[in-house]
């Protein structure tokens, strides 16, 4: 396989997480970028990274870097994807990948016609886990399936100063987890839904503090999602079919899940790779896509999800101020 130059843009909690990825991926990361010299410096020097830069274009300008990986707030992310795919590097960026989808399906074009790959970095997309469950459904295991159920509830301490609290970031449950529970339904269902019906209840900020949200497709398919952002929810999700149900707990990097049959009632566990190496798994496919011009499908999925999230936010009249 093809040696590629990835260049990390930020150094908070994921980005540490993700530079921890590529070291036992590929055991190396060319480059780093951030607006302070010093966190670049002092992130480089934890994770022996051979380039600091600091700025964000800085980074862009170096021909050598391949992929940059962007772990910023998402409000920025557009701006730095549309510079990086500018200058035709590949682009695995940090969910949510954009805050609507006009900024993504602008960011997709441009990706096509520099040929270069942009992926989100949705560990869903990727856990073995949950590709094995895919083809069971389509093996016909749960029968037809009918409805999809997906919780996401965190518990963020109270603080309007928070970047989950703020409209100016693009804060609210639905962005930072609600495009999970979204990702998940999509993966399973057999086409985009094209009925969407929500309500929320919303922070002193103006952010969606929680919602809920019902989805349906053309071929009849439901979902029914929760999320809170001031109220913990097991993050469970269930596939429901004709002949029994798929429960997964931890969806978001899970390794397990148990599916009932309705028949009789008995259960089946289903256990394939490790829910502690779910950026381990988004290095090894994005990588995978470039080398091999693929993931189109994936990108499909996000677009779907972005769209689907932007439909949830014009239903509640909620626009960010930088919009």
């Amino acid at each position: 396989m093809k040696k590629l130059n990835w260049g990390i843009i930020g150094s908070g909690v994921i980005a540490n997480e993700m530079a921890q990825a590529l070291l036992d991926v590929n055991g190396e990361i060319y480059a780093v970028g951030h607006r302070d010299m010093n966190k670049a410096i002092d992130f480089a020097m934890k994770y022996k990274i051979k380039n600091a830069y600091g700025s964000v274009e800085e980074l862009l300008n170096d021909p050598d870097v391949d992929v940059v990986y962007i772990a910023t707030p998402h409000n920025s992310h557009y701006e730095i994807m549309k510079q990086a795919v500018a200058v035709k590097k590949h682009v695995l960026c940090e969910k949510a990948i954009t805050v609507n989808d006009r900024q993504l399906e602008e960011i997709v074009a441009l990706a096509k016609k520099n040929n270069v790959v942009v992926q989100e970095a949705m560990t869903i997309f990727h856990m073995p886990l949950y590709k094995k469950l895919k083809e069971m459904v389509a093996a016909g295991v749960i029968g037809n399936v009918k409805m999809i159920q997906v919780n996401f509830g965190s518990c963020k301490e109270y603080d309007v100063n928070n970047r989950f609290f703020s409209k100016e970031l693009a804060g609210g449950a639905l962005l930072d987890i609600g495009v999970y529970a979204t990702s998940f339904a999509r993966y399973f269902l057999s086409s985009k839904p094209n009925v969407v019906i929500t309500t929320a209840d919303y922070f002193e900020t103006g952010v969606d503090e929680q919602s809920g949200i019902i989805m349906k497709n053309q071929d009849g398919q439901m979902v029914v999602m929760a999320l809170t952002m001031r109220a913990k929810q097991p993050k469970r999700g269930v596939i429901s079919g004709e002949l029994g149900y798929i429960e997964i707990n931890n969806y978001p990097r899970s390794n397990q899940a148990t599916i009932t049959y309705t028949k009789d009632g008995h259960q089946e566990v289903i256990e394939c790779g490790d829910d502690k190496q779910g950026l381990q798994y988004e290095v090894i496919d994005m990588q995978d896509y470039i080398i091999n011009n693929l993931g189109e499908y994936e990108l499909q999925l996000t677009r779907d999800v972005s769209s689907l999230l932007s439909q949830v936010r014009t239903q509640w009249g909620m626009i960010y101020p930088f919009e």
